[in-house]
Order: C-alpha cells, then sequence, then structure tokens
C-alpha cells in the first residue's frame, strides 16, 4: 500500500547513493522492512508468527544444506550416513536435532499464523491474494516435510511413505501408474529414497520464492490489525522499524528458549522412537503414523472405514485432500463485512468450537486405528467439513456483529479527545 506520510529514503553516504543509483536493493529492504513500511500501531504478539515462521524458514535451509553434505541417498546406507552425521561429524548432532526440531517448530508457527487468519479473519478482501498464496506455501512446506521424514530411512520413514504414498493407489484409472512414478517401483527402495532427497532439497527455495510474492502481497494492501478496520490515517500508523523490529524480536528471543530447550534437553520428544530403528520391510511396526504434524489430516484420511459408490480409501484421500484445499475458498464463503472476530460474538464462539474440533483430530491421527478413536474421528471430520461450507456462511448472514471503533487510533486511545485530536491531525498531514 502506498502511505503518502511514509518517510522516504533518502541515503546520505556517497556509496549509498551509488548503489541506490545502480542497484536500488537498500531502499527495497527500507520500504519492505524498516522506517518506509507504515503498519497499524495496533499490532499485537499474533502478528509475529509471520516473522518467525520466515526465520524457521532460513533456519531449515541452512541446517539442511549443511546435512545434505553428509548424506548418502541410498537405501543401503541412508541410514548409517545420519548416525554417521550424529556420531561423526564435527556439531553433526547439533544440525541434525536443530534441523529435526526445527520441522516441529516451524509447522507450530504455521499452525498458529493459520488459526490467526481464522480468527481475524485475514483472508477476507482485499488480502484474500496473500491467503490463497499462504495456502500454497503450507501445502508446500507438507510436501517438503513429508519427504524429509522418508530421508532418515528408519522404520517409520519406510512404511510412512508406503502407506502416503499407497494412497494415491485409491485414484481410479491413474492410480497406480501415479504410485508408481513416484515411487520410481512398485515398493519405497533406492529410486524412491533419491526422489525425494532431490525434492526435499529443491522444494525449501520454492517456498522461499514463494513467501516472496507472498510479502510481495501483502505489502500492496498493507498489514491487517485486530480490530479488522483499514488504517484512515498517519495517526493508525507507526513505522515497521524501530517498532515492530523490537517487538518482533522479543518473540523471536522467546521462540528461541523454546526451540533450544527441545533442541537441547528433549530433542527426541517430538519424534518417534521406530525411526531410530532401520528399516525393515519384513517388520511392520504396530502402530504406523506420520509425524505429529500431520495428525489432524491423518485423522480425517482414517475416518472413512466403509464403501458408499466410491472405495472407502478413495473417499479417505478426497477427504484429506478437501480438508485443506477449502481454505482457498475462505474469502468467499465468510460474507461478513466484519473481518475481527473480537466484533462477531456468534463467530468467536463457533471459532473455538472448530479449535477443539482440530484438537481431536490431532489426538486421534496419532492414536491406534480402532474404536472409539474411528467413531470420534468421523464426527469430528464430519463437524469440520461442516464449520467450513455450512457454518461459517450461515453465521456471516444472520450474525449482528458488535460495533466497530470509527478507527485504528480510537481503538488504541479510546474514544475521547485524544483520539479525536490524532486523528484530525493525521487526516490533516
Amino acid at each position: 500500500m502506498s502511505f503518502p506520510w511514509a518517510k522516504q529514503y533518502e541515503p546520505t553516504n556517497p556509496l549509498m547513493k551509488y548503489l541506490d543509483e545502480k542497484l536500488p536493493l537498500p531502499r527495497l529492504v527500507y520500504n519492505a522492512v524498516g522506517a518506509g513500511y507504515p503498519v497499524p500501531r495496533n499490532l499485537s504478539y499474533m502478528w509475529n508468527f509471520g516473522v518467525l515462521a520466515g526465520f524457521c524458514l532460513v533456519l531449515q535451509i541452512v541446517t539442511g544444506v549443511v546435512l545434505a553434505m553428509h548424506y548418502a541417498a541410498n537405501d543401503a546406507v541412508a541410514f548409517d550416513s545420519v548416525e554417521h552425521i550424529m556420531r561423526d561429524v564435527n556439531w553433526g548432532w547439533l544440525m541434525r536435532y536443530a534441523h529435526a526440531n526445527g520441522a516441529s517448530f516451524f509447522f507450530i508457527v504455521i499452525y498458529l499464523h493459520i488459526f490467526r487468519g481464522f480468527y481475524y479473519s485475514s483472508y477476507k478482501a482485499p488480502r484474500e491474494m496473500i491467503w490463497l498464496i499462504g495456502v500454497v506455501i503450507f501445502l508446500l512446506t507438507m510436501a517438503t516435510a513429508f519427504m524429509g521424514y522418508v530421508l532418515p530411512w528408519g522404520q517409520m520413514s519406510f512404511w510412512g511413505a508406503k502407506v502416503i504414498t499407497g494412497l494415491f493407489g485409491a485414484i481410479p484409472l491413474v492410480g497406480e501408474s501415479i504410485q508408481v512414478w513416484l515411487l520410481g517401483g512398485y515398493a519405497p527402495d533406492n529410486a524412491a529414497l533419491n526422489r525425494f532427497f532431490s525434492l526435499h532439497f529443491l522444494l525449501p527455495f520454492v517456498i522461499a520464492g514463494v513467501v516472496i510474492l507472498h510479502i510481495w502481497a501483502l505489502h500492496i494492501p498493507g498489514s491487517s490489525n485486530p480490530t479488522g478496520v483499514e488504517v484512515k490515517s498517519e495517526s493508525d500508523t507507526l513505522p515497521f522499524h524501530p517498532y515492530y523490529t523490537a517487538k518482533d524480536g522479543l518473540g523471536l528471543a522467546v521462540f528461541l528458549i523454546f526451540y533450544a530447550a527441545f533442541v537441547f534437553f528433549m530433542p527426541n520428544a517430538l519424534g518417534h522412537p521406530d525411526n531410530y530403528i532401520p528399516a525393515n520391510p519384513l517388520s511392520t511396526p504396530a502402530l504406523i503414523v506420520p509425524e505429529w504434524y500431520f495428525y489432524p489430516f491423518y485423522a480425517i484420511l482414517r475416518a472413512f472405514t466403509f464403501d458408499f459408490i466410491l472405495p472407502a480409501q478413495l473417499w479417505g484421500v478426497l477427504a484429506m485432500f478437501a480438508s485443506i484445499l477449502v481454505w482457498f475458498f475462505l474469502p468467499w464463503l465468510d460474507k461478513s463485512p466484519v473481518r475481527s472476530g473480537r466484533y462477531r460474538p456468534l463467530f468467536r464462539k463457533f471459532f473455538w468450537v472448530l479449535m477443539v474440533d482440530m484438537a481431536v483430530l490431532f489426538y486421534c491421527g496419532g492414536a491406534h486405528a480402532e474404536e472409539p478413536y474411528i467413531m470420534i474421528s468421523q464426527i469430528a471430520t464430519a463437524y469440520y467439513f461442516l464449520h467450513f461450507l455450512v457454518i461459517l456462511p450461515i453465521i456471516s448472514s444472520i450474525e449482528k456483529p458488535e460495533p466497530l471503533p470509527f478507527s485504528i487510533t480510537e481503538a488504541v486511545l479510546g474514544s475521547d479527545e485524544k483520539a479525536a485530536q490524532g486523528d484530525s491531525a493525521g487526516t490533516a498531514a
């Protein structure tokens, strides 16, 4: 968004003047994350998750490149190469644990970022393109994480690859061909490992490119805010630097404390113990599960247990993909003119019901495929789709929202003389 009151980049150093004329990279950074980018003055710490996700992506790329220097994508030695990294490579244990736990913390941040988007309706116009690109980033991240989970070539890596790629075999006519193309054969082996390693190394750089598009799309309408009210004057905004760089810095420090606690004191808490057993195609684990951040979608996949027109397995595959694809349609399913859940009492109640429903799916996804977990998964899956396809459109049509503040300044300072003076001063400027 173009703000007439935004501070302009004016280099004073002769070298910076020359660089600004020939390659205006400092100007780009200044306008993107510096004082030249005004943002709403009322952003809470819920707006830290975008920066934290960017930090996690950089962390994963750096540690991943180092690990790739020592990893061998061969089914005969892949497991041993991971053990070699852990035991013989200088600081290899740190790189491996930082990368493995970094994936889990990346998804924690992404889920919080998405849930914040649900609550504050960040998918609404004029920011629907930001939301759509964000869902694409999530899908790419899921694909990258799945392929990375296969690389250690432990028991859960092998059987997870076999089960997940086997789902494509349920697709009529072309399913088996897709499965063979993904694996390079009829079962996970050396060909599959090479494919997954190549894509796992490549996709993070693709994600980084899409993140740049995500940030670019964000800078066109500007950041949203907890009230959902658009910026109206200079008094509604603050420069991104130093105000929000300091706020993001504090959020990053808190994040690093929790992240370091897992890396150094409980590095295997978020992983599966069976993955420290070499892959054995002749020994099926008692419970085959993906990484924890896939649990809700795995629960949706397993919720379909009987054939109805189509095979149950195909219904499960379709529902699993549809559970994410439905997010693409949120800008048009939620027609309420009010964005923030803070001023939508009925929406707010059902939002928390959805969070409970997601928590149930998380739990059931990691449990055995037996009763009562199957029945609970079926109920939770039914409500999940009911929320987005039925409840949300109805709420947006019948709900009576609470009164919105006139401006962001009024929401921060209150509807008093001080707020009025601030708004009038900004309008005059």
